[in-house]
């Protein structure tokens, strides 16, 4: 039972450590060392980043873990050519999908509604537009995930997603969103952090 919640008081804050983890010191990798990185560790980054707000709870992202050389063959020609390097020095390259039937699963991870299943069974539109920003959602709580897991993520969009779905979703229920290359940082990871906008910007007050 949460008291904090109960009581009203304060949540607990990350300390100042944890913050740099997860936001402001975390960089996009574009190398990886050869360091292995475990089934373990795959999962604890899941079980992790499954936890945060889906809309209704649908929680409709998938996640495939390209890992072995033969994964990667059938991976990096779908790439555009500028992030082949980095996926190919990457332990492993998470292909993040929506899927596009999640409504199957609303009976029991929102079993206060179980109705919403059939409104999104006649509403395709409303099904696949709702279930991308909830997905989407989760591609952040991912990175997040991986970070606190102790390894290094970078996310990527430059890929043929047709390409990838042919290939390893030809059922047609799963559509790729994003992959996010995961592993240790290897030599010249980083590049120079660039600007980000200040609160005079982006952030209003009403």
């Amino acid at each position: 039972m949460d008291t904090l919640s109960e009581a009203g008081l304060s949540r607990p804050q990350l300390d100042a450590d944890a913050r740099a983890l997860l936001f402001t010191s975390a960089r996009t990798a574009t190398s990886f060392a050869a360091t292995p990185v475990t089934d373990a560790e795959l999962l604890e980054i899941w079980n992790l980043a499954k936890w945060p707000p889906t809309a209704s709870n649908t929680q409709p992202l998938r996640v495939l873990f390209v890992r072995t050389a033969e994964g990667k063959d059938r991976l990096i020609p779908h790439l555009a050519e500028g992030n082949r390097p980095k996926s190919l020095s990457a332990p492993v390259v998470a292909v993040l999908a929506l899927d596009t039937a999640f409504h199957e699963h609303v009976p029991h991870v929102f079993p206060r509604n179980p109705g919403l299943k059939d409104v999104y069974e006649a509403d395709e539109n409303l099904r696949i537009t709702n279930g991308t920003f909830s997905a989407a959602l989760q591609i952040g709580y991912f990175v997040l995930a991986a970070r606190a897991v102790g390894l290094v993520a970078g996310p990527m969009t430059g890929f043929d997603k047709d390409g990838v779905d042919a290939e390893f979703f030809p059922a047609g229920r799963l559509k790729s969103l994003a992959l996010v290359n995961l592993g240790h940082p290897g030599e010249n990871a980083w590049r120079d952090r660039l600007p980000r906008l200040s609160p005079e910007t982006t952030v209003q007050w009403a």
